[in-house]
Parts: structure tokens; sequence; C-alpha cells
């Protein structure tokens, strides 16, 4: 699994945090679904498309955030937890800026890196879907305000503020669980699905932290669909740029069926030669991470203003990678596309431009 968007897991001071995790180097658009109710799980059904299944957790986050959780006063007053010691607290807060600082080359941000480690890291051999199920535990009691250790006791201060939905951290260790169990997607539903646990998932979590605009002139859900979108996106995205180094790992997270489509198979990726099948293959899969992109945009406006400039550079900085990989002639087997200083300061005053004026039209 590779890096993902952006998670601020302290809310203190959210545009420093987030400008700290514009990456340095390089793992569906709105749809409106009638008759949709939120559920549990995001694969309840497996009938439904897994966009559909997605859209579930995206109109019950939005839900929260239109009917914001009233903090237990009890609990703030110190009177059923541990929060009472607020040195302690803000001791946990700065030991999460650490890690993000230390960790800001794959942007990750405390809970989502810790989780991804589980499976990444180094004792990744060693964990098993029990590990993954003991983790999902912690995350049930962290919610609740019962925090295992300092890092976990900042989060679980976050999301007792802010109208955080427990799903999108059990689907992003669902992600894990695949990891374990899948090193291949037959469909682009299958790895949409795959995609929104270990990306998607991220854009979720995060637009509560970083507040919507007031003057919100969209739907609170067409916010959260291009925080997903954007997710999404950025996960295409460390797919095609890490074909070959997933392929030396007996992996291939590219749509089986497609690669039929274009006269391709798995063998053809471990022998990583660029032919014209492969390039055209890669223009097809370029153009829809694209499309993500493009979709993602239509909500950096609508979020605090505070928060558009890193959001915005993040996006503009992420997409790159995808120009990289045309500019290596598609050879993502032994290449590895990544955007160069000069580009990524020539994106940042772009970047702020944009969101001063709140639009993805500023040149």
């Amino acid at each position: 699994m590779s890096g993902v968007l952006l998670w601020v897991v302290c809310p203190k001071g959210n545009a420093t945090a987030l400008f700290s995790l514009i990456p340095t180097s390089g793992k569906k658009p709105k749809r409106c679904f009638k008759g949709v109710s939120a559920i549990s799980s995001a694969v309840a059904n497996p009938a439904r498309s897994s966009e559909e299944k997605v859209y579930d957790v995206v109109l019950k986050q939005a839900a929260l955030v239109k009917q914001p959780r009233a903090l237990d006063l009890e609990k703030r007053n110190g009177k059923t937890d541990g929060f009472a010691d607020w040195n302690l607290l803000n001791e946990a807060y700065d030991r999460c800026g650490e890690v993000c600082a230390e960790y800001a080359k794959t942007f990750y941000l405390v809970w989502c890196r810790r989780t991804d480690e589980l499976v990444d890291g180094p004792n990744a051999s060693h964990i098993t879907p029990r590990a993954l199920d003991r983790w999902e535990k912690r995350l049930d009691d962290l919610f609740k305000g019962r925090p295992y250790d300092m890092l976990d006791a900042a989060l679980a201060d976050t999301v007792s503020k802010y109208p955080v939905d427990i799903q999108p951290f059990k689907d992003m260790i669902e992600g894990m669980r695949l990891d374990l169990r899948k090193s291949r997607y037959m469909n682009f539903d299958e790895l949409y699905l795959y995609c929104y646990y270990v990306a998607g998932t991220v854009g979720l979590m995060s637009v509560p932290v970083m507040g919507i605009a007031p003057e919100l002139k969209a739907s609170v859900e067409s916010v959260y669909n291009a925080a997903l979108a954007l997710g999404i996106a950025n996960q295409l995205t460390n797919i095609l740029r890490d074909v070959g180094e997933d392929a030396r790992r007996g992996r291939v997270y590219l749509p089986q069926d497609e690669l039929a489509r274009f006269g391709l198979s798995d063998d053809d990726i471990f022998r990583g030669q660029v032919t014209d099948r492969w390039r055209n293959f890669m223009k097809d899969q370029i153009k829809r991470a694209r499309m993500f992109f493009s979709e993602a945009e239509k909500g950096v406006s609508e979020l605090n203003s505070a928060s558009r400039w890193p959001v915005w550079a993040s996006l503009l900085l992420y997409r790159q990678i995808l120009d990289a990989i045309e500019e290596n002639d598609y050879n993502n087997f032994s290449k590895r596309a990544y955007v160069g200083k000069l580009k990524k300061f020539a994106s940042l005053p772009v970047a702020y431009g944009r969101a001063l004026m709140g639009t993805s039209k500023f040149i």
C-alpha cells in the first residue's frame, strides 16, 4: 500500500499541519444514487457496485457534519477517562507532530501511518488477520475514549471534538486485510473498492478536521465526494507509478480485464517491456486517474480557507506524477516517476492562487 491523501490528527493549527504534508516524492466521480441509505459496512451487499457501497459511507459521514455531535461534557471534565491531564494531552499532540515531520516524505499521519506499518513495515511478515482484528478492537476502544497510548489519546480527543465516523477507519483496516490475501483485481470495480479502503477513507476522515467553509455553495455530500475522489486519484497514481516495484513483489494492482482488452497479461508486466500495447493501456489508465483529479478539484474551494492551499498543493503536485510517467515514455517498470524540486516550487504559487480565488480556473 502506498501513500494516501491527507490526514490531520491534530486539530491545532490546521494550515501548518497540512502544509507540512505536501509530498516531496513518491499508493469516482460524484454520482447521486436514489434510495440509498447509510449502512455499517461498505461491503454489505455484493450485488451492488463498489461505488454505490462507498457512497453510503459518504452519506453517513456527511450526515454527521450536518448534525454535529454534542460534546460529552462529563468526559471533557475528566470524570470518565484520562483526558483531565491536559499537559499530557498537549504532549501527545506534540508527539503526533513529530511523527508527521519524521514521515513527511510519504505524508501519512499518525494513525494511518501506524495502520499501514502493520502490513508494509519491518514486522509486516509477522502480521496476521488476528493482529488486524486486535488493531480494530483497539480502534473501537479509542472511539469510546479509551486510548491505549499517547498517540491514541490525541486521536481519541480529536474524534470526540469533530463529527468523524468510525467507518472509514474500519474500512482502512479492511484494506490492510486485502493486502494480506489479495494480489490481483479482476476489474475496476474491485480496484475502486480497494482504492477507497486504503486512500479514499483518508479523505472522509480529513474533511471534518480541515473544515467546510461557512459560505458553502455546494452540498456537504459533494465536498465529501471530492475528498473521496482525491484519495482515489492519488491511489491510482501510486499504482501506476509503482507497477514495476509491485511486480517484483508478485503483485499486480491493475484491472485484469482491462489488461486483456489491450492484449496484455501479468506475464507482460513481469517481463517489463514497454510496447505499443503497454503505452496505449497506460494512456487509458492515466486518463482515468486525471478524471478523478478533476472531480476532486470541485470540492477544494468549499473547504475552510486555511485548508485550501495545502490541499491544492498536494493535488497539483501529485497529479504531476502522471506527467512524469508520460515523460518516461510509460516505462514504469524500471524508471520511477517523480516530480523535481523546481516543478514543485513552481506549483506552490499556482496552488496559493487557486486557494485565494476559490476556483480551479486560476492559472
